[in-house]
Formats: C-alpha cells, structure tokens, sequence
C-alpha cells in the first residue's frame, strides 16, 4: 500500500528565492534611499497625535505586503494545498518580514548591519519552507516544522517589543503594533497546535490583556529585553493555558507549564534589567 507521507514536497527554489530577494532587495535599497519625512498631526481632547511617514513607514508596509502576496504565491504550488485558504501561511511570514526589518532600518550601515540582514533572510526563508511543510499534516517533517514555527513566533514578538521599546515610541504607536502581533502569534500557534481549529475569540482576550500590559509597563524603568520578556511571559503563558484547556487537560494540570514559565520569564526579566 502506498504510503500518505510525502517528505519530499519543498517549496520551488526558484519562486522561494524570488520572494526572499524581492525583500531582501526592499530593505537593501531603504539603506541608500533619502525621503523627506512628512507629519501628520491630530488633536483630540486632552491628547495631541503625531505621526511621521518617512522611508521606514512606507518600507515596512510595502515589505509585509509584498511578503503576503509572496507567501500565497508560494504556498498555491503545494500538491496537498487543494481548494484551501492560504490565510494562516503568510500571517507568520508577513510578520517576520515586518520585525526583521526594524532592527535593519535602524542599524547603521555597516557589519552588524550585513549580520543581521543575513541573518534575517535565513529566518525569513526557513519560515516559508516551514509554512509549505505543515500544509500537509501527512509530511514526516510536519512536527518539527510546526515546533519550529512555534519557536519563530515568540522569538519575533519578543524582537519586536525590544525593537519598539529601544526606539523610544509613543505609547499610542507601541501599543497597538505589540497588541496586534500578540494576536497574530497567538492566533497562529493555536491554529498549529489544534491542527487546523481557529481560536479568534482566545486570541482576542490575549489581545486585550497583552494591550493593558503594554500601557501598564510603558513607564516603568525597564531595558528593552526585560521590557520585552515581561510581555512575552504572559503572550506565552497564556496562549500555552488555553491551547491545554482546549485539548480537554485538567486544570490544575493545565496550569502547571505556563505557571512556571510566566514566573521564570518575569524573574529573567528583573534579573536583567
């Protein structure tokens, strides 16, 4: 009998290595292009707005666009795709294009800088192989993608928080961009882990939560990395709580994991502040 596991299925080199330049080549250029910076401005009552659109702003909207439309373009060759969304494959690789790139816009031009936009175009194209693996949950390799996969989305969220408190942000710009990609590595990692169920209404509550830490910790005298691991310490703890609750896991059972995590992760980011 003919085995359902292909292990072979890979994205195409060629169209993989379209989208990586295409991105990698976006964030290359900004480093040589010079824009004039326009400021919108809004008063409310008792706040005054403002926002800068410059090179960066239009760089990274165009990156996270054209890693979406890159990724769907991408995923429709899998044979095991069929007539199914490709919506939850290019969530990931849209936010990793976003996060690598605000450490590259903000890096002087120089080692450190090639470092790290190497270093972001293997992250970028592991991603996207790893996406392309999981849509088959036949494929051998389908598990370890989808740990890999699980790993990448906290590792971003908690880049990005650094990334956004080391750049001196309002809270009115901080707090909507790290509620929002709470939302979307939750969202992603529960759709992996319930092997295709949706979790809107969960990821929504993490949301909500994740946004009034954000306001909470925005004035306290924390360093980017404990800033960032006190925000990861409750996006993992308790997308890990609800994942257990929703795989029917006792309760007192189900608390145990994300319980020592949260508390470990709050530690390390007092010990390092």
């Amino acid at each position: 009998m003919e085995s359902s596991i292909r292990p072979s299925n890979l994205p195409q080199l060629d169209r993989l290595s379209v989208v990586a330049a295409v991105i990698l080549l976006a964030y290359a250029l900004a480093r040589f292009a010079n824009l004039p910076v326009s400021e919108l401005s809004l008063q409310l009552p008792g706040i005054f707005l403002s926002f800068q659109i410059n090179l960066r702003t239009i760089v990274a909207l165009l990156v996270t666009g054209l890693t979406a439309s890159g990724a769907d373009w991408l995923m429709r060759d899998h044979p095991a795709l069929g007539r199914q969304n490709t919506l939850e494959h290019w969530l990931l690789p849209a936010l990793t294009a976003w996060v690598i790139g605000l450490p590259l816009l903000q890096l002087p031009l120089g080692l450190s800088w090639w470092v790290g936009f190497a270093l972001g175009g293997t992250i970028l194209m592991l991603v996207l192989i790893a996406e392309y693996i999981v849509i088959d949950p036949d494929d051998i390799r389908s598990p370890v993608a989808s740990a890999g996969l699980t790993v990448v989305s906290y590792a971003l969220f908690l880049i990005l928080a650094a990334s956004l408190r080391y750049a001196g942000l309002r809270l009115y710009l901080i707090l909507p961009a790290l509620a929002l990609a709470a939302g979307l590595v939750t969202l992603r990692i529960l759709h992996l882990r319930l092997h295709g169920q949706w979790a809107f209404l969960q990821a929504g509550v993490i949301v909500v939560i994740v946004g009034q830490l954000v306001a909470a910790l925005h004035y306290w005298p924390l360093s980017p990395v404990g800033y960032a691991l006190a925000l990861l310490a409750p996006a993992y703890s308790l997308t890990s709580l609800i994942g257990n609750l929703m795989e029917d896991m006792p309760l007192r059972q189900a608390v145990i994991e994300p319980a020592i995590v949260l508390v470990l992760l709050w530690f390390a980011a007092g010990w390092i502040n």
